[in-house]
């Protein structure tokens, strides 16, 4: 009867491993050389020489902020790599660049207005680095004493003894250090950090000076030197969060728990409002940073008149992510008017942006394509 259960854990411990393959998980930058001429195969992009060189010409743009005020449209037959193409741009950003994709059919079918639905894709693709200072004690762990009381009830009681190359310390820990260096499984020898702040400890790795103590050492042991001077450190960190989700953390009364149930609903302009001059606020003081991502919206002739005048507007304001959109039609009505117009896009928004187009790939470049999925 054991042998299946076996199997099955097995099974159960493989399938996390699983890293789920899309369309374009291959795809790392748009592969260019330094002179910004694209190479045939690169990084996991094919062919498309043109495009991708115009793409990295908007990209050393957008690197020097001259972007300004402007987007981007990739326009060309289905299945010639325009989703790729705006991936590789975001990739090239850095891997912290906020990337938003969404497809123009999307905004009909969401409980909320149109507006509202692109601006909350315009905030999730606009991240702020926020640096913060924290303290931390870091230590190399020399000896755990935990005294349970001989009752059995009652708290628990301990001493721990910490040591960097200088210094030697003991702390008196009370019951939730206790569950805490139980549940990380700490043990003499270790390396660990606490945060000041929060109580949260992590191991960092063994000591050298342990390394002989065992010969039965799981290969992911990791050794680590002594920490040096003091016990208690500042160190600086920094988080990477969208405005999107300050917004919905700010928002409602059950507060960053909407984040997990995604169900946000409508966010109010004040809510927005003071989250912009909060951020205005931590940027002169040199506490956050801005960084503008990538919002990608596929099938951009699916909006209408409305979400184009939108885009407009929110293309003028300081905090405006990169846009980029993709479209496979010619000449096509705009929708809500009867008007007609190249791409389905009002003139007035065409004038800003900047055109690339993508040719159908050949047969071969399609083999290639395939060989590296």
């Amino acid at each position: 009867m054991d042998a299946p259960s076996t199997t099955q854990v097995q099974q159960v411990r493989e399938i996390t491993r699983i890293e789920r393959i899309g369309a374009h998980s291959h795809i790392r930058g748009l592969g260019l050389n330094d002179s910004l001429e694209a190479r045939n195969v690169s990084q996991g992009m094919v062919g498309q020489l043109k495009a991708r060189r115009a793409a990295g010409l908007i990209l050393e743009m957008i690197k020097e902020g001259k972007i300004a005020g402007r987007a981007l449209l990739i326009a060309g037959q289905p299945g010639t790599g325009k989703t790729a193409i705006a991936m590789g741009i975001a990739q090239a950003l850095g891997s912290d660049t906020p990337f938003t994709a969404m497809s123009g059919s999307e905004i009909f079918s969401l409980e909320m207005s149109k507006t509202e639905a692109l601006t909350q894709a315009f905030r999730r693709s606009i991240g702020v680095r926020i640096k913060e200072e924290a303290e931390f004690i870091e230590g190399e762990v020399v000896e755990i004493q935990i005294d349970r009381p001989a009752t059995g009830a009652g708290a628990k009681i301990g001493k721990m003894t910490l040591k960097t190359t200088e210094m030697e310390t003991i702390y008196d820990l009370g019951q939730k250090m206790i569950e805490a260096l139980t549940k990380e499984k700490v043990q003499a020898g270790d390396v660990i950090a606490i945060d000041k702040a929060s109580g949260k400890i992590s191991r960092l790795g063994r000591s050298f000076t342990r390394a002989k103590d065992y010969d039965a050492m799981g290969p992911q042991t990791k050794f680590v030197q002594c920490p040096e001077g003091e016990l208690q450190k500042r160190k600086e960190v920094v988080h990477t969060v969208t405005l999107h989700e300050i917004d919905v953390i700010n928002s409602r009364s059950q507060g960053f728990l909407a984040l997990f149930s995604g169900d946000t609903g409508e966010i109010k302009s004040e809510v927005r409002e003071q989250i912009n001059d909060k951020v205005a606020e931590w940027r002169e003081e040199g506490k956050a940073e801005i960084v503008p991502g990538v919002l990608f919206i596929d099938e951009v002739h699916m909006l209408d008149i409305e979400c184009f005048s939108f885009l407009n507007r929110a293309l003028e304001s300081d905090m405006a992510p990169i846009l980029i959109m993709a479209t496979n039609r010619g000449i096509t009505k705009i929708r809500g008017t009867n008007q007609q117009s190249p791409h389905g896009i009002p003139i007035d928004l065409l004038d800003r942006l900047l055109i690339i187009t993508t040719k159908p790939y050949e047969a071969d470049e399609i083999k290639q394509i395939l060989k590296i999925r």
